[in-house]
């Protein structure tokens, strides 16, 4: 079963991904697709926990809703996935066949925490910038400029030219992104086990849509995508199904106050930080605690 929410520009739908793709988007009617699934690595995301019976299994179900969104973008529409590190291959090698892969990029943070002892810890996840025709999409890149440290910091001259001249100051961003985990005492937080930076999504709708352009999320989870495009001006369409995670949405996309009778307000925050033993931390300790939180 299938309900469907709306306010002004924005579309939430209650129900499995797949199952919403097929019945209720139109094909050739997106702008922007922003992909971020469960990553069959065992995560447990309220009722459902995100593991599959083998990384085939995995691949077969995410080729499914992958051809459900090439189906509904438009010709020169973009779309962005990402996925584990483990799956990512199976979804690279599928969409190659099918859409141009103009970048992969590795979205790279710092980790706090207990890391590997015996491998490389992992501290980064990738995500596929597709487009379906290479010759038109769009891509603003004065958009999304960020500081090049060669011509901002290190002021050097290009000396190649034929009259020397100092490298640029802003540059468009390479395929490694460095953006923080959201953490616990972020004002974007929100209770949910993947919730992405809305920085990051940020650079990646002003980058591959324009104002008015629909956007589409099909695993809402925190509803960062439409929250993000919501206050770019771009209309949005979200599939969330679980209900735990669609009164975020409720909240923060359409701005409703209330579902079934039960408040809707962004998640209460404790900072007193106790040890194990409930004990108060010291203040030296909050002060070390409140530093890490904001890398």
């Amino acid at each position: 079963m299938t309900s469907r929410f709306h306010e002004n520009r924005h579309v939430i739908y209650f129900g499995d991904a797949l199952e919403v793709l097929k019945s209720e988007i139109q094909t050739e009617t997106i702008d922007l697709i922003f992909i971020d699934p469960p990553y069959n690595i065992g995560k447990t995301f309220g009722d459902f926990r995100d593991k599959w019976p083998s990384d085939e299994d995995y691949a077969e179900w995410a080729y499914l809703w992958l051809e459900e969104c090439i189906r509904v973008l438009k010709p020169n529409g973009t779309l962005y996935v990402m996925t584990s590190t483990q799956a990512m291959p199976f979804l690279d090698i599928y969409l190659r066949k099918r859409m141009t892969i103009l970048s992969r990029i590795v979205w790279h943070y710092d980790s706090s925490g207990v890391q590997a002892r015996r491998h490389y810890g992992s501290i980064y996840e990738p995500i596929l910038h597709c487009v379906n025709n290479q010759k038109d999409y769009t891509f603003n890149a004065s958009h999304i400029k960020v500081e090049a440290k060669t011509g901002a910091q290190r002021k050097l001259f290009d000396y190649r030219k034929s009259v020397p001249t100092r490298y640029s100051k802003e540059k468009v961003p390479g395929n490694v992104w460095y953006f923080p985990r959201v953490r616990y005492r972020m004002e974007e937080y929100e209770d949910h086990p993947s919730q992405k930076p809305e920085a990051m999504l940020e650079r990646i709708i002003r980058a591959s849509s324009r104002e008015d352009d629909v956007v589409l999320d099909p695993f809402a989870g925190a509803f960062t995508a439409a929250a993000v495009a919501k206050r770019l001006k771009r209309q949005t369409i979200s599939i969330e199904f679980q209900e735990k995670y669609l009164k975020i949405g409720l909240r923060r996309v359409l701005g409703w106050h209330s579902y079934k009778n039960e408040a809707l307000v962004p998640p209460e925050k404790t900072y007193v930080r106790r040890n194990l033993n409930g004990q108060r931390l010291s203040n030296d300790t909050e002060e070390l605690f409140d530093a890490c939180d904001q890398t």
